[in-house]
């Protein structure tokens, strides 16, 4: 297995994207701790994985409440290996019709959470000389699009960040990229996306079939570990190649 004896976090882990994630590493031999404001459903995402999860209710926009998951991790494991920065939020907004706290949340959400999660971390990963972080942006920033300037922005902000502290890592021997998820299929899709709308994604791809979690999920593997020991500072689109750069 290729993360055995590894600690994972991974955020926003209750459903989707993060669920998949947190699956996959267990599955290759990591002790993953998920985190996710939605109590009932992150412990029902733990129970179903089995013996190497464990399950934290926490909103990433409170460093205590993650703080809780690092502490525990650290004083069972001793060390924090893997953290995914998965966790984020959606809402569809044109820009002349946002609020102020629309902006803020949406920030606060999907990219100041990530300060947080990185200023507990990554002095355990610096100490230890090791560790990856892989952070989840969006091909949003690479394509635009209207209605979401907000999350946009932040997701454009995780590409910035992640680039930034790699080269700030990179001395402690720590790799951190990042992955950009195109239309991916998930069980809430169909709270923002019409099937016209998923329909005309895929005329985008060049696979004609949706991309799932599990497609991100390997790419996270991947980035989680020993295989990508040379990569730091990178954007991975996982998108079916619909934006190409």
């Amino acid at each position: 297995m290729l993360l055995s004896e590894r600690v994972a976090l991974v955020t926003g882990a209750a459903t989707g994207i993060g669920e998949a994630i947190a699956r996959l590493l267990a599955r290759e031999g990591a002790r993953v701790f998920l985190l996710d404001r939605d109590g009932a459903g992150v412990r029902a995402a733990a129970d179903s994985i089995g013996d190497f999860a464990q399950a934290f209710a926490a909103d990433v926009r409170k460093p205590s409440e993650i703080a809780a998951a690092v502490q525990a991790a650290m004083a069972q494991f001793g060390h924090i290996d893997i953290l995914v920065n998965n966790a984020g939020i959606f809402p569809r907004q044109p820009f002349l019709e946002m609020t102020e706290a629309q902006w803020d949340e949406m920030q606060d959400v999907n990219l100041k959470s990530m300060f947080h999660t990185h200023r507990l971390v990554l002095p355990h990963m610096f100490a230890q000389r090791a560790g990856k972080v892989v952070n989840i942006s969006s091909i949003t920033f690479f394509l635009g699009i209207p209605g979401l300037s907000h999350y946009v922005a932040s997701k454009g902000g995780v590409v910035a960040l992640t680039r930034s502290l790699a080269r700030e890592a990179g001395p402690h021997n720590v790799n951190i990229n990042c992955i950009a998820p195109g239309a991916i299929q998930t069980a809430s899709e169909k709270n923002f996306v019409s099937e016209e709308q998923a329909r005309q994604y895929v005329a985008q791809q060049c696979f004609d079939r949706r991309i799932t979690p599990l497609d991100v999920a390997k790419v996270c593997l991947f980035l989680s570990s020993p295989l990508s020991d040379a990569m730091t500072g990178q954007c991975l689109l996982v998108d079916g190649g619909w934006y190409m750069h």
